[in-house]
């Protein structure tokens, strides 16, 4: 007797345990809409990827990218994507994506059909209007790029057509970069938000010590805060509040391993400094919250209770725009990584040099690092008050 083939909300849901499997690595919020994007092959590569060892950041935008781009094939073409993918198909991804608004104006034809569009937007795939930034563009065909090379196959990525196309339609799009935070959070910023959970409630000293954290370590990237665990804090001798004053007072000192980061790996074992206030805020957190492994920061329920469960990265983008508006601040102009940006603004506006500063964000570019210590020393030197 014949099997009777399983049907496709089957087919999800198996996908969907599968993916459970790499509960620490995919966005838990997309976990079941990446299971209806994904193939059974896509699921089997993202897998491999993770015993391999691939860092879980790029791993994630790795799952990211390849739901969006399954999407956008189906919506486009009908068909799933193909592996590896016709010049063609890498042709029309770019001209879906990076258009000219004025000549769409004149033209509805141009750039991404209406019909893809919708779809991509009632997935909730697809929210900001105009083209997409050149930036996402080329990460997308990366991780196109690195997903087909995964598979053993060879795609046509470095076409001349597709650099000339490239390089047209960013011309075309004329689309200026913009900041992940429109503002930086620096310290005067901070403190109204610290003010906005000074409370004594659990969430209250979780986000507190969040934010403190998440600052005073160098201004963390939100997937560094949400992967923290209590296993990668050490204790380190107290510190003086004026390391050149032995008569001030000792502070605590915390140690904190990141391991694997966006621009390390985990064989690099790096490690950053807390010491005073965030060092107190977090360790009244968790003996408040009786964690005592795990991780570090977690959800708390609408009765306060708290979860076994990390907080996700977009739950702390969430966290800083919810404490900003509890502060009279409009949500908009800042993110999680204002918390980054402010860090380096802070450190340029009180003259740490810039060297010192990238000991505790990390930054391994010193010409982005830099970009913030330019903006202060604009701000703060004589060139631009010559008529004030």
């Amino acid at each position: 007797m014949a099997k009777t083939p399983p049907s496709p909300s089957e087919d999800v849901h198996r996908r969907a345990e599968e993916l459970d499997a790499l509960d620490a690595i995919l966005p838990f919020d997309r976990r079941d809409q990446l299971a209806a994007l994904l193939t059974d092959d896509d699921v089997g590569t993202l897998k491999h990827l993770a015993q391999e060892g691939m860092g879980e950041n790029t791993l994630r935008a790795l799952a990211s990218d390849l739901g969006y781009l399954e999407a956008w094939c189906r919506l486009a073409t009908g068909a799933p994507l193909p592996w590896p993918a016709p010049e063609a198909l890498l042709l029309k991804f770019v001209a879906h994506h990076l258009w000219d608004p004025v000549k769409r104006a004149e033209d509805p034809a141009h750039g991404i059909p209406a019909d893809v569009e919708v779809g991509l937007r009632a997935e909730r795939l697809l929210r900001s209007p105009g083209p997409h930034a050149p930036g996402t563009v080329q990460r997308r065909l990366t991780s196109w790029s690195i997903l087909t090379r995964w598979r053993g196959l060879t795609g046509a990525f470095a076409a001349p057509s597709l650099k000339s196309a490239l390089r047209l339609a960013v011309r075309a799009s004329a689309r200026p970069r913009q900041r992940k935070s429109k503002k930086p959070v620096t310290v005067d910023i901070l403190t109204k938000l610290l003010q906005a959970c000074a409370g004594d409630r659990l969430v209250d000293l979780r986000d507190h010590a969040l934010l403190l954290t998440a600052f005073a370590s160098g201004g963390r990237r939100r997937s560094e805060v949400a992967a923290l665990r209590v296993e990668d804090l050490a204790d380190e001798e107290p510190v003086r509040a004026d390391p050149s004053d032995k008569t001030s007072p000792p502070l605590p000192c915390l140690s904190i391993r990141l391991g694997r980061t966006k621009t390390t790996t985990a064989d690099e074992n790096e490690h950053v400094l807390l010491i005073g206030r965030p060092v107190t805020a977090l360790k009244r957190w968790l003996a408040g919250a009786q964690i005592k492994d795990g991780p570090v920061f977690r959800r708390i329920d609408q009765w306060g209770n708290v979860d076994r469960r990390a907080l996700t990265p977009q739950s702390i983008n969430l966290i800083l725009k919810a404490r900003c508006e509890q502060a009279g601040l409009d949500p908009a102009l800042f993110s999680a990584h204002g918390l980054r940006s402010g860090y380096l603004t802070e450190a340029a506006n009180r003259g740490i040099p810039l060297p010192e500063a990238m000991q505790q964000s990390l930054h391994r570019s010193v010409t982005q690092a830099a970009s913030y210590y330019n903006n202060a020393e604009r701000k703060n030197g004589r060139a631009a008050r010559l008529i004030v």
